[in-house]
């Protein structure tokens, strides 16, 4: 027996020493080198990528590794390994990690960046990919959709790592539930930074997705926790969850436009999350849709965002849903949550003709709810009594429904160590726990790769000084650098090329209307990726221009613009636009999202076509092209097109904007040339919020103004309308009169 006991602790020895025999480090300097390993790898193996920039590198990390041995693929040294170009990575087996890769200056030749898996057969599972960094690697098509990151198997974990810029469709990161192997997954997202989405303009801009609708009534088992959403303002949902029994918590949404919102799935807890807002425009917390629901001990502060974006949603549902509409509220859990300055809680919210199953069965305890501006935040859209109210807080009153389970109390607030405000008075049991953990954006993500800011402001560079040429012109626009500052000296510049603008820019006269910009070609500044433009105190002329139709001042790339970009101009005067028809001050290209277009304090005379024209996506899909448009105090003197034509089609509900800004502006003769199909002054189609105020009108053709999904918000008052028709409003897709509010305006 004793001979035995030694034969097979022998051969246990041998078969450890042959796996540590087996297991190899190695050092892979080319593509080659690593594909004629890549099916050799075993448990243990380490793959190590030489430091360097590998173009066009698709990595498939595929074997069976172990929990104490697993097959690790990292970089020679933590973030000097690039991958460009048509890049990405696979994995596919168990027990596999990778680290220390960096995406960028390129886009996903297949659906995903990083993919946990090799094909719809060969999933991972156990596995891993930590401290990875994938920085605006877009697809040039922003059309075109995939994910950066896509998780498929069970029981793997994205963590620690740093995803910013995502600009095209598609969403951030992925959780797939499309096959049985992928479901009950238990994967964990946790530590990482998700940094700037800008806003998409359409559907298609979540951040995280767990799940999808088909899929939404399997549970997923997917964690998310400790993780930092800063300004990922892709669309109205951040955080889209459509799957069951997920955990989100403890996680950090600061400056983050749109909500968490639980849209589809049953049974998933919400708990310990922080939202600081801090009045930023569509700032949102949670929104709640299904059954069994728990929102407890979150955080939230300073959100301005209103209706499926507001800083606190509970949905109406729709009857005998289908699985990929609204399933009505039930047995939701609200408790000990903390709502300080957050302007919207709306209840029984998007009730409609379709959506009328109220909230039932359901609580919303011990909750604080402070507003330091005395408004009160609630709106109930429908009945809400199957949502039961005990022991809240407000400082305000709040609807007269609510008030049996809300009490008005005076409430000092103090601010605590962690950061966060909270009842000076300890025996005020009520709102998130005093403890909370508020997670700090510098320990998410990679230590090795800077957390830089999104956009670079104008006027923040430096400031050069520029002589009366256009050759000294566009020296100095090829020189200079995103933020810097161009003064232009007296004289006139005539600018024979087109002048391309791919940083961030301002061109400013020195003296006020004494710097003079003709041009020769058929527009002057042609907007590219990476541009913005800020034009100040010049005066800009069409006179040189070719006797051509479709002439502009700005516009940006025709097709194929990634990045969202922003156009100012204040305190100019624009001639002569008038050379042939339709030349037109600013048109957008197709594709193209302007973040903003400001115009201030300038004044336009003799333009045969539009002001700005926003109107390039027409295929009624949700797409538009400016978030923001503000005109303040211009004049426009006999202009034969609109002022604005800003479009936005289609039926989707996922989006903030357009919104149109218009305020104390002069117009005469404007909107009545014969090729302005519309016969309007300003058009807007789909707008979300328009305001217009405080204009005169004089001889101009009237305001268009044609409504269709998403509650939008329009406001015409205190304009004077002398020899100009009145305002006409018509709702496209809603039954019954117009919503906007016209009031006080003059008529002469």
């Amino acid at each position: 027996m004793r001979l035995i006991n030694i034969i097979k602790l022998s051969l246990v020895l041998v078969g450890c020493l042959s796996t540590q025999v087996v297991a190899k480090d190695y050092f892979v300097e080319s593509k080659q080198a690593f594909n004629d390993i890549s099916n050799k790898l075993v448990a243990g193996d380490k793959v190590t990528l030489k430091n360097g920039t590998w173009s066009d590198f698709e990595i498939l990390l595929e074997g069976q590794g172990s929990e104490d041995s697993p097959i690790l693929l990292t970089a020679e040294t933590n973030g000097k390994v690039i991958l460009s170009g048509q890049s990405n990575l696979r994995l596919a087996g168990k027990h596999l990690v990778v680290s220390g890769l960096i995406f960028k200056d390129g886009y996903t030749p297949s659906s995903s960046v990083i993919e946990f898996r090799k094909d719809k057969n060969h999933l991972a599972f156990h596995s891993r990919v930590t401290q990875v960094v994938i920085d605006n690697y877009n697809n040039p098509d922003k059309r075109e959709s995939d994910y950066w990151v896509a998780l498929y198997g069970q029981h793997n974990r994205f963590d620690h790592s740093h995803l910013v810029g995502k600009r095209n469709k598609g969403v951030t990161v992925a959780v797939r539930l499309n096959t049985e192997e992928s479901q009950q997954n238990y994967h964990k997202i946790d530590n990482n930074y998700f940094g700037y989405r800008p806003t998409f303009g359409s559907n298609g801009g979540e951040t995280l997705r767990i799940g999808t609708s088909h899929h939404s009534l399997t549970d997923s088992h997917t964690l998310v926790e400790n993780n930092y959403f800063e300004k990922t303002n892709g669309e109205v949902e951040i955080i889209s969850v459509k799957s069951g029994k997920n955990i989100v918590r403890n996680n950090v949404f600061y400056e983050a436009r749109g909500t968490l919102t639980l849209r589809h799935g049953n049974g998933n807890i919400i708990e310990e999350n922080i939202f600081i807002g801090n009045g930023v425009d569509h700032t949102g917390g949670i929104r709640i849709i299904n059954k069994d629901q728990i929102v407890r001990n979150n955080y939230l502060q300073g959100l301005t965002g209103y209706r499926f974006g507001s800083g606190f949603t509970v949905m109406n549902g729709v009857p005998n849903s289908s699985i990929n509409r609204y399933h009505q509220v039930e047995n939701a859990t609200i408790e000990n949550n903390t709502f300080i300055n957050v302007r919207h809680i709306q209840l029984a919210a998007g009730s409609d003709a379709e959506r009328t199953a109220v909230p039932i069965s359901s609580v919303m305890k011990n909750n604080l709810i402070i507003n330091e501006d005395n408004q009160q935040p609630f709106t109930a859209f429908d009945d809400v009594s199957g949502i039961v109210l005990s022991n809240n807080i407000a400082n305000t009153k709040v609807l007269s429904d609510l008030t049996y389970g809300v009490k008005q109390e005076k409430v000092t607030l103090k601010k605590a160590p962690n950061g966060l405000l909270y009842p000076t008075s300890k025996t005020l049991n009520v709102g998130a726990k005093r403890d909370l953990k508020v997670l700090a954006k510098e320990d998410t993500g990679v230590s090795w790769y800077p957390k830089v800011p999104a956009i670079i402001d104008f006027d923040s560079g430096k400031t050069h000084s520029v002589k009366a040429s256009a050759s000294a012109l566009l020296d100095a626009i090829d020189n200079a650098q995103s933020g810097d500052v161009l003064e232009l000296a007296p004289g006139q510049y005539d600018v024979s090329k087109l002048v391309k603008i791919d940083k961030t820019l301002t061109l400013k006269a020195t003296q006020k209307g004494k710097s003079k910009l003709t041009f020769q070609r058929s527009t002057l500044f042609e907007i590219h990726d990476g541009g913005s433009l800020k034009l100040d105190g010049l005066s800009i002329s069409g006179e040189n221009s070719p006797d051509a139709i479709g002439n502009s001042i700005v516009r940006t790339q025709k097709w194929g613009m990634v990045e969202n970009y922003r156009f100012v101009m204040a305190n100019s005067s624009l001639t002569n636009l008038d050379i042939n028809h339709s030349f037109h001050f600013f048109i957008t290209g197709k594709g193209a999202m302007a973040d903003e277009i400001v115009l201030t304090g300038n004044t336009f005379d003799k333009v045969t076509g539009d002001i700005l024209r926003l109107n390039t996506e027409v295929e009624d899909l949700g797409i538009y092209n400016a978030e923001y448009v503000i005109l303040k105090n211009n004049t426009f003197n006999d202009v034969d097109g609109s002022i604005v034509k800003l479009y936005r089609g289609g039926t989707d509900e996922s989006t903030f904007g357009p919104h149109l800004e218009m305020v104390n502006n002069k117009l005469n003769n404007v909107g009545l040339g014969k090729r302005n199909k519309e016969h309007d002054s300003v058009y807007v189609h789909g707008v979300q919020v328009t305001n217009i105020k405080d204009n005169t009108f004089v001889k101009s053709a009237p305001i268009v103004v044609e409504h269709t999904v998403g509650e939008p918000k329009t406001e015409i008052t205190n304009n004077t309308f002398d020899k100009t028709n009145v305002p006409s409003v018509k709702e496209l897709i809603v039954a019954g009169p117009h919503t906007a509010l016209i009031k006080n305006n003059k008529a002469r």
